[in-house]
């Protein structure tokens, strides 16, 4: 079974990812791990934490001459801002004269929930674990999903559709999607470059004033095959576990499965993808069809063939330069909530964390049904089962 965790804090020393499960042999390219790494710290609207950050990935464990090896693989990505933090958030006891308590939770934020919970007289040691800055170690063990699922043909991307009040109006390609994860700037992720330009001027508009924004992010998998997950559990449904991963990063406050939202206000005779049949083609397998994907390529908690399609809503950054009211954690006082660094819209970046987590999802599913201790025999399982679709 593919499983993964994370340890680190904000301003930590460093971050780690530990991913095992992966099956031997799956050829490991680090160039495109560091780019993942380096499409998450982008995007308009990003802190001064990534003009200080570059973050890469440091194999400790279970890669060797560039292949898995079976065994567990350990990653660390260090924090450069940590050389800023030794004395404030030592091992040891340090200096309390030195240290740098939060003394007032921000509204939106675990500050506060996790000082009660944990009995801490203060938020430091709950923000350095809630902090987004975990998703870092997320998005580097998801590369490896996404090396696995690549081995097998299947993609991830994703994109942003929605930043504020400004979204975009239309349907995105594959290809489009795709695209964006290969430029060499990314502003806010969008496939069309009139609505980003709009979406950008929401983000300015959040920073003239103190605030942040938050939007949607669309994750998208191509490539994958009908009969991922089941409906015969309650607890490994593929939509499920979608929206679980989903919603387990951090600010994602909904997640969406195909048309999902709208479908609720929708007749069934618009939302239902009616099922057509494709006779063969030269060059092309017959294979059953679909004229719209409005289910997002989940039926009855399983894959259905078509993209599996999955959108998360993201709130506003939770730390504004304009502070909410709160209260001190000692006097009890009214005051206004602590300021850290923070960023003023980070969707992009967030939809990079996503499809980590989905890639995570699917590569988990893929190895329960094909199996394999190697890669190799992971695929020729795949493979076979892919001829029995078509052969259907």
């Amino acid at each position: 079974m593919i499983r993964f965790s994370t340890a680190g804090e904000s301003h930590g020393e460093a971050l780690i990812a530990l991913v095992s499960g992966l099956p031997a042999g799956l050829p490991v390219d680090l160039e495109f791990i560091n780019r993942e790494l380096w499409r998450r710290q982008q995007g308009y609207g990003r802190g001064g934490r990534m003009k200080i950050e570059t973050d890469k990935a440091h194999i400790l464990s279970g890669v060797r001459h560039g292949k898995t090896i079976g065994s567990p693989v350990a990653i660390e990505i260090a924090n450069r801002d940590w050389k800023n933090w030794e004395e404030k958030l030592p091992v040891e006891s340090g200096d309390p004269a030195k240290h740098q308590p939060v003394a007032s939770p921000r509204p939106g934020h675990a500050d506060l929930a996790g000082a009660l919970k944990y009995n801490f007289s203060d938020a430091r040691y709950v923000l350095e674990r809630a902090s987004a800055r975990e998703s870092t170690a997320r998005v580097a063990a998801g590369g490896f999903a996404k090396l696995l699922l690549r081995y097998l043909g299947i993609e991830v991307s994703s994109h942003v559709i929605r930043v504020g009040r400004v979204e975009l109006e239309r349907a995105a390609t594959w290809d489009e999607i795709s695209a964006v994860a290969e430029l060499k700037e990314i502003v806010l992720g969008c496939v069309d470059p009139v609505t980003e330009a709009r979406m950008k001027e929401e983000v300015e508009h959040a920073s003239r004033t103190g605030d942040t924004v938050g939007g949607v992010f669309e994750v998208v998998v191509h490539g994958a095959p009908a009969g991922l997950g089941t409906y015969a559990n309650w607890d490994e449904r593929l939509d499920g576990l979608l929206a679980w991963s989903v919603m387990s990063l951090q600010a994602v406050k909904a997640v969406e499965i195909g048309r999902g939202v709208t479908a609720a206000e929708s007749f069934g005779s618009t939302v239902h993808d009616a099922i057509h049949y494709s006779k063969e083609e030269t060059g092309k397998p017959t294979r059953f069809t679909r004229e719209q994907n409005n289910a997002g390529g989940v039926e009855g908690g399983v894959s259905n063939g078509e993209d599996i399609v999955v959108r998360g809503y993201l709130k506003p950054i939770s730390t504004l330069r304009r502070p909410l009211e709160s209260v001190r954690f000692d006097t009890r006082e009214a005051t206004s909530a602590s300021y850290e660094r923070s960023d003023i819209c980070v969707v992009p970046a967030a939809g990079v964390a996503a499809e980590a987590m989905v890639a995570m999802t699917i590569a988990g599913l893929a190895q329960q049904k094909f199996g394999g201790d190697s890669a190799d025999e992971m695929k020729r399982n795949f493979l076979g089962y892919i001829e029995q679709i078509r052969s259907y």
